[in-house]
């Protein structure tokens, strides 16, 4: 499979351009009227945020308690700093790609969650009479959840890729989000709140079929710039601390109030706080003298909270928390130390970030596990409404069955899968035209190709330092 990926690289010719000058600007300005002229045509505010709802609270008795918005808000916040702060620090590791790493987080999910907003309104919002799309909060969080897809997915090709070749990545992955989410939860009526499925198994997937496509046999040149110092690792740590604290929010944001956000908020806290010490213990077997390895630390620590995206909302029981928590933390820093060396070394994939690990294996676990818990599923122990309120077993599914429902479950995380390998692998034939002015092999993981960088503080040596300081203390002396 390399040779093949190596054939075509010749055949598409080298990358060596890197000036953006005119695409960048191009893609940002088109992209941007393109969203100003559809949002124009389709989107509104839907009930709940239009200026009618004063009479709207008159006419059925409602109160402001009852908008939406203040049920979902808080949540909200905590997963928008997910997206622009968590998964942005979270790839500051690199030395020199810091700039990259924050700033085109930044820029794919401010394109990524306008596109999304029209994407999920076209499959969920949609109303056919006016031809409009209605938006809320609940929109916004969707959005968000669909912008981290492809924020997933650019761990995958971090310190590859061009800014443009990124924007095209969210374009694309955006849209196959939207479609296979709709696939997962309208047709196959799915329960997936903090997105297993939909978002960290798709999203993982489309990331490394990408990046398996885009293979660089050369990318040796940059290995020097392919790794950490203490500062950088230091910042990284910043962004797993803001994602490990706010994704009970993640997985709760749109679950059901009530009893079903605060169980699914409270497995995700519990599966958390396990997999940090199954990390740590596994990550201090694997080195000489029992020391730590930071980036299991970044990363593995994390793999509880994707594990538990589809269960958590389910009655999984505290304890069964704690156990996908215990096993996905040590599958997760196993696959740090072993299945990512092996992936580059024998299938020719290169995973900067190790999404395979912490998020594509994760959330197909995970979505498996929501399977099981699902079909297993009771009336002794969910009572037979809270049943069809877990499942919202209502309507055309009123006589669907636990072990369907957990058939179905499992489907969906094929569906998911299907869509993150076939979509990444076209998205990466398209990135392989050299139009794209990504960077040549020897010019990897570096700021500098895309960014204007401050000088650099110029270093005293140290027998200058201690002159200055012998003359400075003379002239205090007289």
């Amino acid at each position: 499979m390399g040779n093949c990926c190596e054939s075509a690289s010749n055949f598409f010719g080298p990358q060596k351009n890197t000036n953006v000058r005119v695409s960048l600007p191009a893609v940002c300005f088109v992209w941007q009227i393109a969203m100003i002229v559809l949002f124009g045509v389709f989107v509104r505010y839907d009930k709940e945020s239009d200026a009618h709802w004063v009479e709207l609270k008159k006419t059925e008795n409602l109160t402001d308690l009852d908008n939406e918005f203040y049920f979902r808000y808080p949540s909200f916040q905590d997963v928008h700093v997910m997206i622009f702060v968590g998964f942005g620090f979270l790839m500051t590791f690199l030395k020199r790609y810091s700039f990259s790493a924050v700033g085109f987080n930044f820029l794919i999910a401010a394109f990524g969650l306008q596109w999304a907003l029209l994407m999920q309104g076209w499959f969920h919002h949609f109303d056919y009479s006016t031809g409009k799309i209605y938006i809320g909060i609940e929109s916004m969080i969707n959005a968000d959840f669909c912008c981290a897809g492809s924020l997933i997915a650019y761990g995958a090709i971090l310190g590859k890729v061009s800014p443009v070749q990124l924007m095209v990545v969210t374009l694309f992955g955006v849209t196959l989000f939207a479609v296979e989410e709709f696939i997962i939860l309208d047709l196959f009526h799915c329960r997936d709140a903090g997105g297993a499925m939909v978002i960290h198994c798709f999203g993982g997937y489309y990331g490394l079929a990408i990046s398996w496509v885009l293979y660089r046999p050369n990318l040796h040149r940059s290995k020097r710039l392919n790794g950490s110092v203490y500062q950088s690792d230091l910042f990284a740590m910043i962004g797993t601390l803001f994602l490990w604290m706010f994704w009970p929010s993640f997985n709760s944001a749109i679950a059901n109030h009530g009893e079903g956000q605060h169980r699914t908020a409270m497995n995700t806290y519990i599966a958390l706080a396990s997999s940090v010490l199954t990390t740590v213990a596994i990550s201090s077997m694997s080195k000489k003298g029992g020391k730590l390895d930071m980036v299991h630390i970044q990363n593995a620590t994390l793999a509880g909270g994707v594990a538990m995206g589809t269960a958590a909302e389910l009655m999984i029981t505290p304890y069964g928390s704690l156990i996908v928590g215990f096993c996905i933390g040590i599958i997760s820093t196993f696959g740090y130390l072993y299945i990512t060396p092996f992936l580059e070394e024998r299938f020719k994939l290169q995973d900067t970030c190790g999404i395979h690990n912490l998020h594509a294996v994760p959330g197909m676990l995970g979505g498996f596990t929501g399977a099981i818990v699902a079909a297993t599923a009771s009336e002794s122990v969910y009572s037979k409404e809270g049943l069809i309120a877990t499942f919202d077993f209502t309507g055309k599914f009123e006589n669907r069955s636990p072990g369907t429902q957990g058939g179905f479950q499992a489907a969906g995380v094929c569906v998911a899968m299907a869509f993150g390998l076939v979509g990444g692998a076209i998205v990466g034939f398209i990135l392989k035209f050299p139009i794209w002015g990504d960077a040549a092999d020897d010019n990897c993981f570096d700021d500098e190709a895309y960014w204007e960088l401050p000088e650099e503080e110029e270093t005293i040596p140290p027998v200058l330092e201690y002159n200055n300081h012998m003359t400075q203390q003379k002239h205090r002396e007289t």
